[in-house]
């Protein structure tokens, strides 16, 4: 395992839920052809319609079909946890989330507003038969149910059938520590890997692309030399005051994260980062009272950017590093990156 990233301390899971009040859940469908599932972050543990969470999405490269981006952009709030799927499994994780919202708060649609489900995708179809759409609304509520502290990491849930670099790729997660005038935040991130081509490959601050490249067989070479296709989805917590202007900023810095891993950001990648705050909540209705909090200044934001930047890159680092080699559609196949070059 390569040395932590940056000068930051982690936290004690180094995982997005050091954010307390974070969790994370997953539903993997390994079986034949089929190679994927579901990731839920929630932001906390009651109705995220009822007590939104500020955020702020940023759109690095948009070659992607997530749902609820232009709400969360009008807004700057979540309404929902956050759902991680395959491409062509949006649709329905968005509907297990509007029935969610309904089961709990009836009026939903109603005298109450509808809801926006917010459902980010990366596209898993070499590993996984895409066009069967296995994913059923089913598999959101049972991630959702397994949210937790603790969680596992790499060809896990959403991640079960990416691919990064032309290896196995999926879920990583990692925290950092950010003081702020004697004050300690934590920056949480998780990441859906599913990027990169093996020549950009840098791991740690190591440039390993020519070496992964070299190890590769003559057909993943042949399928390297194409254009980028990939993508990757990198969700930052923190607990921090900030507003969604702020939150903004905050998501930008993942991409100084993503850039140290050698991704150049390629045309066919749809690249998206989102952060949101878990200081405080903003209520649904106009009769309850709005909180009361004192944001951070602009001008104190720089160690919580490093630590977005590292945790970011650290994420990474731990989807490919715990990423198992896995086999699916049409006898299509990801080697782990430490079986590839031996790593330890």
């Amino acid at each position: 395992m390569p040395a932590p990233i940056g000068f930051l301390p982690s936290g004690p899971r180094d995982s997005i839920t050091d954010v307390a009040g974070v969790t994370v859940g997953h539903r993997t469908l390994a079986a034949g052809a089929v190679q994927t599932g579901v990731t839920v972050i929630r932001p906390h543990a009651g109705d995220a319609f009822r007590d939104k969470v500020p955020a702020a999405a940023v759109v690095i490269n948009g070659f992607g079909k997530s749902v609820g981006l232009v709400q969360l952009a009008e807004l700057g709030v979540l309404e929902t946890p956050i759902a991680l799927t395959n491409t062509f499994s949006v649709g329905t994780v968005a509907t297990a989330q509007i029935r969610a919202c309904v089961a709990t708060n009836a009026q939903t649609g109603r005298s109450l507003p509808t809801v926006n489900p917010l459902v980010f995708e990366c596209n898993d179809g070499w590993l996984n038969d895409i066009q069967r759409m296995a994913v059923t609304e089913a598999d959101y509520r049972l991630a959702l149910v397994a949210a937790a502290r603790e969680f596992a990491q790499g060809a896990v849930g959403a991640g079960r059938g990416m691919s990064s670099f032309q290896v196995k790729g999926g879920i990583g997660s990692a925290s950092r520590i950010a003081a702020v005038q004697g004050r300690d935040y934590t920056v949480g991130t998780l990441v859906l890997s599913n990027y990169g081509k093996p020549r950009q490959l840098v791991l740690a601050g190591q440039a390993l692309g020519d070496r992964l490249a070299a190890k590769l067989s003559d057909a993943e070479s042949a399928e390297a030399d194409q254009a980028e296709k990939g993508s990757i989805i990198i969700v930052l917590a923190t607990d921090a005051p900030l507003d969604a202007r702020q939150l903004r900023r905050l998501a930008q810095r993942a991409g100084a994260g993503l850039a140290r891993t050698g991704s150049v950001f390629g045309h066919g990648s749809g690249d998206i980062a989102l952060a949101f705050s878990t200081a405080y909540t903003v209520p649904d209705r106009p009769e309850r009272p709005m909180p009361a909090v004192a944001m951070l200044h602009d001008g104190l934001l720089d160690s919580l950017f490093q630590a977005a930047a590292d945790s970011t890159e650290q994420a990474i680092v731990h989807a490919l590093l715990r990423a198992e080699s896995v086999t699916g559609r049409d006898g299509h196949r990801r080697p782990a990156l430490a079986e590839v070059l031996a790593l330890s």
